[in-house]
């Protein structure tokens, strides 16, 4: 059984990208930039801000937090994305969710200009996802493949594999990566009856639901893969994830951790996203973020 250490791959990411931006500064040209956008005070977004602007620092890439008080109106944060989107200076836009009840978040991720959405959340972005057309792709899901592939699954024709969940972060665009990827997807939610049967036909299970421990050991078929995108806390306050880990890893022949699996990756991808709209956006190209 081998581990897929997300903490691990990441930073082989991240080595990369701080070697490209040592290239780009010694040549005497503009830095990349991302900026935040943080609305309200909400503790797990003020920590994921800031492990993404240590992320930044590490590797040499300017980053910019905007830091907006909880009342702030719609009107307000449409007014400060539309002068981002116009500062040539920046080339990541990331407005960082939930926002609170009185913004729409839907009107705020269409404000951002796709070629800076490095969330890959714009409908457009979503849009070239959907026909396989290089774009900026979601964070999460992007990390996903890219950790399938260190273990040697770079062309999963004939793989069978299910996503538990259907969420627009996750769940969709991971289901649609993987089936651009050739495998052959099924995607289950809350609704779905015999979730356990479809699991246990599965070469490839994405488990991301946001439920303690619901994917069970006899669940998994023998030497299946098995991601596990859950964070969430159990009674004890105990990070875990929609895995039973410990049951699991004894049929799985890979598997990833929570904590030290998905979450390094979907920081890592956020800055590989930056680094290729700036790329794009020296380039003359305005038509959104390249793939690697």
């Amino acid at each position: 059984m081998q581990i897929i250490d997300g903490k691990k791959i990441a930073q082989e990411v991240k080595d990369q990208l701080k070697e490209t931006i040592e290239q780009i500064t010694m040549q005497g040209k503009r830095i990349p930039q991302l900026v935040v956008v943080l609305v309200g005070e909400n503790p797990a977004s003020m920590t994921y801000v800031r492990n993404k602007e240590r992320a930044c620092e590490a590797i040499g890439m300017k980053t910019k937090t905007l830091r907006l008080k909880e009342e702030t109106t719609q009107e307000e944060l449409l007014t400060l994305i539309d002068q981002l989107n116009h500062d040539p200076s920046v080339d990541g836009i990331l407005v960082q969710l939930p926002v609170p009840a009185q913004i729409n978040e839907q009107q705020v991720l269409q404000a951002i200009d796709p070629s800076k959405d490095v969330d890959g959340f714009h409908p457009l972005n979503v849009g070239k996802m959907m026909i396989n057309e290089a774009t900026c792709l979601p964070c999460t899901p992007k990390g996903i493949l890219r950790m399938l592939q260190s273990i040697g699954y770079e062309d999963l024709s004939g793989k069978r594999a299910i996503v538990i969940g259907r969420s627009n972060i996750v769940g969709k665009p991971v289901a649609q990566l993987l089936l651009a990827n050739h495998a052959t997807v099924t995607i289950a939610h809350s609704r779905t009856k015999g979730i356990e049967n479809l699991c246990r036909e599965a070469d490839i299970v994405i488990a991301a639901a946001g439920v303690v421990k619901l994917v069970k050991a006899d669940w998994i078929k023998e030497g299946a893969v098995v991601i596990d995108v859950g964070t969430t806390r159990d009674e004890q306050g105990k990070l875990c994830g929609d895995v039973d880990f410990e049951a699991v890893k004894e049929k799985a022949s890979a598997i990833s951790p929570v904590p030290g699996g998905v979450g390094p990756m979907t920081i890592a991808m956020l800055l590989e996203n930056t680094l290729q709209a700036y790329i794009a956006h020296e380039g003359g190209r305005e038509n959104g973020c390249t793939t690697v």
